[in-house]
């Protein structure tokens, strides 16, 4: 019985992927910059807390930003004797925080909002300005949101499209904010800390989702059921591949290792199953974001496989 492990091929995490992923992470960060300065400043003179709020909310996405550089700086770095698949798991680490961001923020909201409820003499008049400058908060963030959210998509990246609803929460957040303001405006202060509430358990909800299926990858979870048929199809369609079985995949990033036993004609030799095994291993690999193939070879003679268990 011979194990085998297969590199891939192509390297899946290129250059030009880690590029795009900081390009689109880098245009965030400027957005970010550039919006949460006028929120806060337009919102201190023009008597807005929703709007401040809402800048320091956009001053958490700099923070996600930042998370994000650093786990695309880690991530890509080459395999070393402690990190003998790479260093990918950065990225799973990297969504992980941005979820407990996501909680964190959406948690804020909530108080906040419950705070203003209990003390609504507390919400001021605002001034009209304020309610410009949310429109275009939320104009930006929806833009920035489809843009991220193409990158992502296209580099298959899991982190960036965490990064990306992120941005899509902050257009959210614009959108109560605006609403807040029109109410105030019209004489209803309590429009602000109601749907910011609203806001902040959506917001709760994401970062919860986030969270919890980085926390799963990083525990070695396996791919989806239709992306394991998938490779699974694959293997079996490889020429010599009679069979396969104890197939098992885990996330390393937003890439996949693959265990499998591979069942193959006992009569060959030693030299034609592995040419057989690296086959299987390298079309997965060019089909599939594989980073890593095991295959173990099982002879199948007369019909039956021949394993540990039958000797």
């Amino acid at each position: 019985m011979a194990s085998h492990t297969h590199l891939p091929v192509e390297e899946p995490e290129t250059p030009e992927r880690h590029k795009a992923a900081k390009r689109s992470t880098l245009v965030s960060v400027a957005v970010n910059i550039v919006l949460s300065t006028v929120q806060l400043i337009v919102g201190f003179f023009a008597g807005s807390q929703g709007l401040i709020a809402d800048g320091i909310h956009t001053l958490s996405d700099l923070v996600a930003d930042f998370v994000v550089i650093f786990a695309n700086t880690q991530s890509k770095k080459a395999a070393d004797d402690d990190h003998q698949y790479g260093h990918l798991r950065y990225e799973n680490a990297a969504s992980l925080v941005l979820g407990i961001l996501l909680l964190v923020v959406g948690a804020g909201m909530l108080w906040s909002g419950a705070g203003k409820i209990q003390n609504p003499e507390s919400i001021p008049k605002v001034h009209i300005v304020a309610l410009w400058v949310a429109l275009f908060a939320l104009v930006a963030k929806e833009g920035l949101f489809r843009y991220m959210m193409v990158v992502a998509q296209r580099i298959r990246s899991s982190m960036l499209i965490a990064n990306a609803w992120h941005a899509r929460s902050d257009a959210a957040s614009s959108l109560v904010v605006s609403i807040g303001i029109i109410g105030n405006l019209m004489g209803y202060p309590m429009f602000d800390p109601i749907a910011a509430m609203v806001v902040g358990v959506a917001v709760g909800r994401m970062g919860w989702k986030f969270a919890w299926d980085a926390l799963h990858d990083l525990m070695d979870r396996a791919v989806s059921p239709e992306e394991y048929e998938a490779i699974r199809t694959t293997l079996l369609n490889t020429d010599g591949v009679l069979g396969l079985h104890d197939m098992r995949t885990r996330k390393v990033g937003d890439l996949i290792i693959v265990d499998v036993h591979l069942e193959l004609d006992g009569s060959l030799s030693v030299v034609e199953g592995h040419k057989i095994a690296t086959d299987a291993s390298n079309r997965v690999m060019r089909l599939h974001p594989v980073l890593n193939v095991m295959t173990h070879v099982d002879p199948v003679i007369n019909g039956v496989v021949v394993n540990e268990e039958l000797g």
